[in-house]
């Protein structure tokens, strides 16, 4: 097998997701949310409403794990339940005004972070990333 640099690029990728990773987790510092948390809360608040399965098929988690972190979220009155009007069986989450507020400030948090990191390339290497970036996505 050839050394053709793929192993290196392999690397690179990994570290700079982890550096994006922390870089996250630290924006998130300010209103005490996990990486878990504020994906759900993006969630709900996208669709105005969600099922608790649909949370978990979203995030991409078992619904034991989609309802901790709905757990978490309404203790802290950012999410609340409803009966699900079209099956009063199942649960539907919907953001507080909090919630939505919250959701707010981290897209803004977020996104001043990213401008951060990523304004050390040029727009023509950023528009290159991306272009490179969507190319090897799923």
């Amino acid at each position: 097998m050839t050394d053709d640099g793929t192993a290196v690029l392999g690397d690179l990728v990994m570290r700079v997701a982890r550096t994006q990773r922390r870089r996250w987790r630290e924006a998130l510092a300010p209103w005490d949310l996990s990486p878990h948390q504020a994906r759900a809360l993006r969630v709900v608040s996208e669709r105005d409403g969600v099922r608790l399965s649909d949370l978990a098929g979203a995030l991409r988690i078992a619904p034991r794990s989609a309802t901790e972190v709905a757990d978490g979220l309404q203790g802290r009155g950012l999410v609340e339940r409803t009966a699900d009007p079209g099956d009063r069986r199942a649960v539907v989450l919907t953001p507080t005004e909090a919630g939505r507020r919250v959701q707010r400030e981290v897209d803004d948090a977020r996104a001043a972070d990213s401008h951060e990191l990523f304004a050390r390339l040029s727009a023509r290497d950023r528009a290159e990333l991306a272009r490179i970036l969507h190319t090897l996505t799923d």
